[in-house]
C-alpha cells in the first residue's frame, strides 16, 4: 500500500537543520499515515523547540495532528519574543561556557553543568528546575522530559547572547550574578575580603562585592572596560535597569 504524501515547506530561519538541497522547498513527503505531524518535523531534522506554527490547508494544528495525503503543510519558525509559562531561567550544556558567563553577568540566571552530565541528567534537570534548555546539540533538544528548550544557532559567544535575549527578552539586572557559580552578589566591605583579593589589590580598589554562595570577589579589575561593553551593548539594544558596577 502507498504511503500518503503531503507537501511541506519551511520558514527561512529552519533551513539551516536540513540539507542545502532540500532548502528551496520539500515537495512531497511520505508519511506512514499513522505519525504525529511534530514527528515528521523531527524526522527531517528540526527540533520541535525550534517550531512555532504549524498550518495545514490554511488551517492551523497543533503537533498530535496526524497528517493526511494531499496536504500542504506549512512550519513556521518561533515567534519573538517569545512568551514562557515561567521566568526566564536558563540551563545551559558544557560546550556553552562562555555564553553562560555572558547571561550571569548581565544578571540572568544561568544554570551550567560541568563537567558533562549526559542529555539525561541535563534533561531532568531542567523539567525539575524549570528551566529553558539552551544547546546546539539536537538530540538533547529532542528530549520529552524539557521543560523547554532553544537551539542556539551561531558558534560566535556574541551572536549567542544576542539571540538568546532576543528570542526570550529577559529582564536584565548587570552586575549582580556571579558568573562562576550564578548566585547573587551583594556589596562587601574590603576589611570583610581582605583574605579572598589579591595581593595589592587592596590599595588600588575600593568598591567590592561578593558572591553569597561560593565567596568570589568581585572589584573593578583591569578586564572591566571589555565587561562593561558587553553590557553595555546588550543594555543599549535590549533594556534592562543599570545595576551595581562591582566586576
Amino acid at each position: 500500500m502507498d504511503r500518503p504524501e503531503i507537501s511541506l515547506s519551511l520558514a527561512p530561519e529552519l533551513h539551516v537543520f536540513v540539507p542545502a538541497k532540500r532548502r528551496s522547498g520539500f515537495g512531497p513527503v511520505r508519511t506512514d499515515g499513522v505519525s504525529t505531524l511534530g514527528h515528521v518535523v523531527e524526522s527531517i531534522g528540526v527540533p520541535l523547540t525550534e517550531v512555532g506554527r504549524l498550518v495545514v490547508d490554511g488551517r492551523e494544528v497543533q503537533t498530535g495532528h496526524i497528517p493526511a495525503a494531499g496536504e500542504a503543510v506549512t512550519v513556521h519558525g518561533v515567534v519573538r519574543p517569545q512568551p514562557l509559562p515561567g521566568p526566564a531561567r536558563f540551563l545551559l550544556d558544557i560546550h556553552l561556557g562562555t555564553l553562560v558567563r555572558r547571561l550571569r553577568l548581565l544578571g540572568i540566571d544561568a544554570g551550567y553543568e560541568n563537567p558533562d552530565i549526559g542529555d539525561a541528567a541535563l534533561a531532568a534537570r531542567s523539567a525539575a528546575e524549570q528551566r529553558v534548555m539552551l544547546s546546539r546539540d539536537r538530540g538533547l533538544l529532542r528530549r520529552r522530559e524539557l521543560w523547554a528548550g532553544a537551539y542556539i544557532y551561531s558558534h560566535r559567544p556574541a551572536e549567542q547572547l544576542r539571540d538568546v535575549l532576543s528570542r526570550f527578552a529577559p529582564p536584565l539586572a548587570p552586575w549582580t550574578r556571579c558568573t562562576a557559580c550564578n548566585g547573587l552578589l551583594r556589596d562587601a566591605e574590603k576589611t570583610a575580603v581582605q583574605e579572598r583579593i589579591e595581593h595589592g589589590t587592596e590599595h588600588s580598589y575600593d568598591a567590592f562585592a561578593q558572591c553569597e554562595d561560593c565567596g568570589q570577589v568581585y572589584w573593578r579589575g583591569a578586564h572591566h572596560a571589555r565587561l562593561d561593553e558587553i553590557v553595555a551593548g546588550a543594555l543599549r539594544e535590549f533594556g534592562g535597569p543599570q545595576g551595581q558596577h562591582a566586576a
